[in-house]
């Protein structure tokens, strides 16, 4: 089948798989405990896609134009049985990457399993080296060592790492330079994500923005800063080298440097529905198509016609009305 385009001009390339809609930290970004406390009911398992669907539509994605997958939550490694979705995914013809997000927490347990079934590449969570700090951000008051333990275990285990760092004015500013010198040391990719209004409930405002230019002047005056060649159309990240060493440093610049001209992302919730966006108000539910017995064709169908009517971009748009006024979907529900 030939590749699809959105009304924008945009082709899909990535489809991210969110298999749970639960996580053990309470992230102040995405899921305030106040918010999300102990009695928050979160989806039964039956309203939650199987392996199997998951297996499916990643083949149709595929035969459209998807070639990277990636992995989300709430805490993927909080879905039983992951490693035996790794496996079934990585047998997907023209898929060529595939990638998990973590905050860590479980990582231990689970390095070994996950590469064993083919996982390769790990994005991990983390924003601060001070235990105060990272305690305060996560919601559950657990220490950085164990995140940075289970970092090096996975990297021992021979997956390829990159961080992520949310920053937030008022909060974690001064962890950029230490957690800048930790991560150049051991040649892991860091990438600094810019405070973002996902969801209804983190209390966001441009005010608590720290930007790219802002982090990126804080880094120049300590390392020498080389830009490098973005790796494929709709990367993301803003990346440079240290002049000095082959370890890279990113940022996700969402508020002040928008990337939705060149967006090939889609999102599949754990309860199977389809949103265009990350700051969409509404998905498409697939589920609901793929248990009434439709065929690959149909279902294709269905998903092409969403893409090809696909015209969002929220971040070029994004205005202090905007984010006050549009309910957007949860960051722990659809994934990042």
């Amino acid at each position: 089948m030939n590749p699809i385009v959105d009304k924008l001009g945009r082709p899909i390339r990535d489809l991210r798989i969110s298999v749970t809609d639960r996580c053990n930290f309470r992230c102040t970004y995405c899921m305030p405990k106040e918010v999300f406390g102990d009695d928050y009911v979160f989806l039964p398992k039956k309203e939650l896609l199987s392996f199997e669907e998951m297996e499916r539509f990643a083949k149709l994605f595929a035969s459209f134009g998807v070639k990277k997958l990636r992995l989300t939550g709430g805490e993927p490694l909080m879905r039983r049985g992951l490693p035996d979705l790794i496996a079934k995914l990585t047998k997907i013809e023209r898929i060529e990457d595939i990638g998990l997000t973590t905050n860590g927490v479980l990582l231990g347990q689970y390095a070994q399993p996950l590469y064993d079934a083919g996982l390769r590449r790990l994005n991990m969570s983390l924003d601060a080296l001070d235990p105060v700090i990272f305690g305060e951000m996560n919601g559950r008051g657990i220490k950085p060592d164990l995140i940075l333990s289970n970092i090096d275990r996975a990297k021992d285990i021979g997956f390829t790492i990159k961080v992520n760092m949310v920053v937030k004015k008022g909060v974690n500013e001064s962890e950029i330079l230490p957690m800048a010198a930790y991560f150049k040391e051991r040649g892991i990719t860091l990438r600094f994500i810019e405070f973002m209004d996902v969801g209804n409930d983190n209390g966001w405002s441009f005010d608590s923005v720290v930007t790219k230019k802002e982090i990126y002047e804080m880094l120049r005056k300590e390392y020498e800063l080389e830009p490098t060649e973005e790796d494929y159309y709709g990367e993301v990240a803003k990346r440079y080298r240290y002049a000095d060493t082959d370890a890279e440093v990113g940022f996700i610049t969402s508020v002040s440097e928008s990337f939705c001209s060149t967006c090939t992302r889609a999102r599949l919730s754990s309860d199977g529905k389809l949103y265009t966006c990350l700051f969409a108000s509404s998905g498409f539910d697939l589920r609901e198509l793929i248990r009434s017995g439709m065929s690959d064709e149909e279902l294709r169908d269905a998903i092409v016609g969403v893409w090809e009517r696909r015209a969002d971009r929220y971040s070029d748009e994004r205005t202090e009305q905007t984010v006050k006024n549009r309910k957007k979907i949860d960051m722990s529900y659809i994934g990042g």
